[in-house]
């Protein structure tokens, strides 16, 4: 398998995060989303993916997976052990939840093509882009911190006592988070599971700062 990846997208992440929880090795390739312009733009990239984004994950035969989520459960499907997900369907269904609210109500918000959208077109200055991101992600973070507190089946990790999509997920989004400053002593549930996680050494090894490209 060849992965396509950017050390600071933390939708990345997420893949070379699941990636490691499943023992799965493979070949990694930088797509640098500034330099040249973004290299995710190059006419051999969009050929991969249409959306100039990453990842994209190459699998030996040559089929190729878009959208960090649904690579992370094309591996479910294909490699289904150790799961990512919960055996009963209110827990598989919860975990989607929490994974979803930061995929879908956060992270669209605060990504690279929003921020320079805002600065390049709109004339956003650098201060009111970075309060934009700070509000999505601090509110976003705070319904996601109810959604834990509040729930019994929440444990070491987000859900019960071992790592799921949930966990895929937020883990890339407190890093990007504290990159920008954010305010997180709001979410202490959220602060407590996201440093066991970087104990684990699948986590741990797919931090930005231990890939390839990292800068």
């Amino acid at each position: 398998m060849k992965l396509y990846s950017y050390f600071r997208s933390s939708a990345s992440f997420r893949v070379r995060i699941a990636l490691a929880l499943k023992g799965l090795s493979y070949d990694y390739v930088p797509v640098h989303l500034i330099k040249e312009g973004g290299q995710q733009f190059s006419p051999e990239y969009k050929a991969l993916n249409p959306a100039s984004l990453v990842p994209a994950l190459q699998e030996d035969e040559g089929s190729v997976l878009t959208q960090s989520l649904a690579i992370v459960e094309y591996l479910e499907e294909t490699r289904p052990e150790p799961s990512l997900f919960p055996r009963d369907a209110a827990g598989r269904a919860r975990v989607r939840a929490l994974a979803l609210s930061i995929a879908c109500e956060i992270h669209p918000l605060n990504n690279l093509r929003v921020l320079g959208y805002l600065t390049k077109t709109l004339g956003v200055s650098e201060e009111q882009k970075n309060a934009w991101y700070r509000h999505w992600v601090e509110t976003g973070l705070a319904t996601v911190e109810a959604m834990l507190s509040g729930d019994a089946r929440t444990g070491t990790f987000c859900h019960g006592e071992v790592p799921t999509l949930a966990d895929v997920v937020l883990v890339p989004q407190i890093f990007n988070a504290q990159r920008f400053n954010c305010r997180l002593d709001h979410v202490p549930t959220i602060m407590r599971i996201h440093e066991h996680c970087l104990t684990v050494p699948a986590f741990a090894k797919s931090v930005p700062a231990e890939q390839p490209d990292a800068e």
